[in-house]
């Protein structure tokens, strides 16, 4: 349901349709159907289920096809179809071309897909869309704009939570051809998820719908099913779910595909019964792109609540004892120094690393921190992890904060993890009501305080930190992820996330730093140096030449890694208006990183899997893409990471003279710079 499409119709020379798309009888028709489908009683049977149906109008025929028919369908996309690997912030699936306008295609390959152009020319022929038409009331569909291709999720694959609300598409369906003969298990997941939503005010005081973060329907696949349902703006919320691998006490020797048709149906086009006039402009008024975004933001959890910094004397805690308040200095002192060590490792407090460091930010504009805690409070933070994780959550978002503490992100059409926010209110003498978890000290008593951010303007040559804002995020395997959000705020910011992961897996790490690991005990690797400070995220590879991952029945051996998600990625941001269809969410899809095209560039600017006690360190330029991918249920724990952003001055009259006294030697200072650099690696 993903994918650009042209989604239009084919015409010949004078504009007619093609005459390849054969208009089909009735009686023509209703053999490529079961049995009985349009009789009164069935119509009637499925137009009250759709009517009753919850959270929002949907709607499920079980068989649709003529057996026969669609099993050739099946064999043919087997035989002769290819696919190609596509992965983006919201969805990973292998895909095919657009089916709708075979009618391009060659005699001699259109020979070869005979079931297919049946099947084509039935789901979209006057009778069927007369029926979907009468069950939904949505109202007339158009017959000549067609739209459908073929997705197949293996293990690993998803799409995330979205809307389908793009121009002219008044019905989405999903026709499911998996395994005949092996009945899909709704345990291997890929169920069509609905969400319900709840009316609310937005700033204006009109209604607004807002998504649950929790699923209320699910709906597994099965061969020959039909599943369907109105496109409303805001309403029609939905996601697959990931497609599981098998665990070692289940049966290995087959590959789970969940292969399907899906596609829309669109509004009458010109020439068409039904068309009007200005319909489809005021459809796209009304997407996801103008209706979510603004309108139900106060809704949004979590609400950014940033800090703005000022030059008052602190309170400085640590490790349960408070020191006496010093004021405020702009230079770093021992008492500073006292403070952060800590928390944080010595190594990244001496002068000559800071400069390094400093040299390496100026130079990237990112940094990545190994080991950045010091062992004695990593271990404790490691500790209260392994604690959490062996506890299990409760079902519901409104029973883990509850029972936890920690809030669930909403809506899911932007993100979801588990959150518990900085404190706002100003430090307090004496003891607190309770004593925090390391997290919580990490969250409200180191990154806050006047020590850290001038150790963090030293080791990004900022003038001074103005501002933050800081959250500690638990992203659950199976469940949690972040869309691609853009920053737009005028001057760049700083933003920071510490991964406090304490599980393997999340990266691919070669057989040496493996071996350093186990000889450290700690193990805390996860990339302990610069080769591998900035990882690619891991992914199965994509099949040669696209490939068709429907014939491919083989499973990854225990040896081979299986990409888990959970990397956080930068990417450079679309300024194209027209993106959209890809999503199916109504905003554009920049963040398209993968595919079979190796030597495609895919736009990332800095990315950085989940790791054990890694600190990055990020200038996020206005228009940069951000997001933290899906964390796979195959995933050996939850990630964790505390995560920052920080508003930040530059001295602009240093920067002038740091260019001129660069500009001295012109190239040959370039040269030089260069070699440093090659040291320093």
């Amino acid at each position: 349901m993903k994918r650009k499409t042209n989604g239009g119709e084919s015409l010949d020379a004078n504009g007619e349709p093609d005459s390849k798309k054969r208009a089909l009888s009735s009686e023509e028709v209703a053999l490529r159907f079961r049995d009985g489908l349009f009789e009164p009683a069935e119509q009637q049977k499925y137009t009250k289920a759709y009517a009753q149906s919850e959270p929002y109008k949907h709607g499920v025929i079980h068989p649709l096809i003529e057996d026969s028919l669609l099993r050739s369908v099946r064999d043919e996309i087997q035989a002769h179809l290819h696919f190609t690997e596509k992965e983006t912030d919201i969805y990973k699936i292998f895909q095919s071309g657009d089916l709708a306008n075979l009618d391009g295609l060659d005699d001699g390959s259109l020979s070869r897909l005979p079931s297919i152009l049946k099947l084509r020319d039935a789901l979209y022929s006057a009778r069927f869309r007369e029926f979907l038409s009468s069950v939904t009331g949505s109202g007339k569909l158009s017959g000549c704009k067609t739209d459908m291709a073929i997705n197949v999720y293996n293990e690993g694959c998803h799409l995330l939570c979205h809307d389908d609300v793009i121009g002219s598409r008044r019905l989405s369906y999903i026709l499911y051809l998996t395994d005949p003969d092996t009945p899909w298990q709704a345990e291997w997941g890929g169920a069509l998820r609905l969400y319900p939503t709840t009316t609310k005010k937005d700033a204006e005081g009109d209604d607004v719908k807002v998504p649950s973060p929790d699923f209320s329907l699910s709906i597994p696949p099965a061969f020959n099913q039909l599943s369907f349902f109105t496109v409303q703006p805001g309403e029609s919320f939905h996601d697959v779910e990931e497609v599981y691998h098998p665990s070692e006490r289940e049966d290995n020797s087959k590959k789970r595909v969940r292969m399907a048709i899906s596609g829309w149906f669109h509004i009458p086009q010109r020439g068409e019964d039904g068309f009007e006039e200005g319909l489809e402009e005021k459809l796209a008024a009304r997407s996801s792109l103008s209706q979510l975004q603004g309108r139900a933001d106060i809704h949004d959890l979590p609400q950014s609540k940033p800090v703005v910094c000022n030059d008052e004397p602190e309170e400085v805690k640590g490790k349960g004892k408070s020191k006496a308040e010093e004021e405020p200095s702009a230079d770093f002192t021992e008492s500073d120094l006292n403070f952060l060590v800590q928390y944080i490792a010595p190594s990244y407090l001496t002068p000559d690393i800071a400069e390094e460091m400093s040299d390496a930010f100026l130079n990237d504009s990112s940094l990545n921190l190994e080991r950045f805690l010091s062992d004695k409070f990593a271990a404790k933070v490691r500790a209260y992890i392994e604690d959490q994780e062996s506890q299990k959550l409760p079902a519901s978002s409104d029973e883990i904060q509850a029972q936890t503490g920690w809030t669930v992100a909403r809506p899911p059409h932007k993100h979801r993890y588990l959150y518990q926010e900085h404190s706002t209110l100003p430090a307090t003498k004496g003891p607190g009501p309770a004593t925090p978890t390391p997290i919580q000290e990490l969250l409200n008593v180191l990154f806050p305080s006047r020590a850290f951010r001038k150790w963090l303007s030293l080791v990004t040559g900022s003038d001074r930190i103005t501002s933050y804002n800081f959250l500690a995020r638990r992203f659950r395997r199976g469940h949690d992820y972040t869309l691609a959000n853009t920053y737009a705020g005028d001057e760049p910011r700083l933003e920071l996330t510490l991964s406090l992961t304490p599980t393997s897996g999340w990266e691919k790490e070669d057989t040496d730093k493996d071996k350093d690991k186990d000889n450290e005990g700690e193990g805390e690797g996860n990339g302990n140096d610069k080769e591998n400070s900035n990882p690619e995220p891991s992914s199965a590879p994509a099949p040669a030449n696209g490939g068709n991952p429907s014939q491919d029945q083989s499973n990854p051996k225990p040896s081979e890694e299986i990409s888990v998600g959970g990397y956080e990625i930068y990417m450079v941001g679309d300024d194209d208006d027209d993106g959209g269809e890809e999503k199916g969410t109504g905003a554009a899809d920049p963040a398209v990183y993968r595919s079979a095209a190796e030597d495609e560039d895919d736009g990332i600017l800095f990315s950085t899997a989940a790791g054990w006690s890694r600190l990055s360190i990020v200038l996020r330029d206005s228009g940069t893409l951000k997001f933290v991918k899906y964390v796979s249920a195959a995933a050996r724990g939850d990630r964790w990471d505390i995560t920052g952003e920080m508003g930040v001055e530059f001295d602009e009259e240093e920067e002038e003279d740091d260019d001129d006294d660069d500009g001295g030697d012109d190239e040959d200072g370039e040269d030089d710079e260069d070699e440093i650099e090659e040291e320093q690696d």
